[in-house]
């Protein structure tokens, strides 16, 4: 599998590039703030066809530039239907900044504005995209719909996960802000994450890679969340 990303923007949000291989459809995962010459460059590099743009949550870096990709290859956007009402107005429903220095930060019409085409998913729905199947995990906490993706290769790759900010290296999204919730994110936590297999590989939205098994052992935010009848 071909995993491209990179950190963009003013959050240092990861955005990232799936696809099974070089001179293949792929998806986009979170196209942030200054992330559109980034994904482009990609693109060309690999010769690859985007198909679909995934977001894994609504705030404002991991959306800032979806209108425009989305715009310039033609394709949809998807994201959980509760964070939809987001993207209306990525500006006004975040605290990242006041609405118009936000807008005073674009460099291009499109940016923070809505997606020409808006594809809702649901938990544990299978998104059957690029010749990849992507597993939706509705993971609120951080946002009302934050969710995670999963992807399990057929290839002999680990499996991967790309979380968003439920889960980070050796921490956690906030819980702090609009639409943030720290019950349902300690739920998330012990429910979606906790489960997940030690060799898959975490791709968050912010920071390095790491995998569950490290994960489990090291991250303070998942002691104590096992399910009943499991242990480290």
């Amino acid at each position: 599998m071909l995993v491209q990303g990179f950190a963009a923007g003013a959050w240092g949000t990861n955005c990232y590039v799936l696809a099974p291989s070089a001179g293949e459809p792929c998806v986009i995962v979170d196209p942030g703030q200054d992330s559109i010459e980034g994904v482009q460059e990609i693109v060309r590099e690999h010769r690859l066809l985007p198909v679909a743009v995934l977001l894994t949550h609504g705030h404002v870096d991991h959306v800032w530039s979806v209108a425009p990709v989305a715009h310039g290859y033609g394709i949809p956007a998807y994201i959980h239907a509760d964070d939809r009402y987001r993207l209306a107005d990525p500006a006004g429903t975040s605290i990242a900044g006041t609405r118009e220095q936000l807008l005073s930060m674009t460099k291009g019409a499109l940016e923070l504005t809505e997606p020409e085409e808006v594809r809702l998913v649901a938990d544990q729905e299978d998104l059957q995209l690029a010749g990849m199947v992507l597993q939706v995990r509705h993971a609120p906490g951080h946002t009302e719909g934050s969710v995670v993706f999963v992807e399990a290769s057929d290839q002999g790759d680990a499996p991967l996960m790309l979380s968003g900010d439920v889960l980070f290296a050796g921490s956690i999204g906030r819980t702090d802000l609009p639409g943030g919730d720290d019950v349902a994110m300690r739920a998330s936590l012990r429910d979606v994450i906790w489960p997940a297999p030690d060799e898959m590989v975490v791709l968050p939205g912010h920071g390095p890679q790491t995998t569950i098994g490290h994960e489990r052992r090291t991250n303070p935010y998942l002691q104590g969340l096992a399910p009943p009848g499991r242990g480290l």
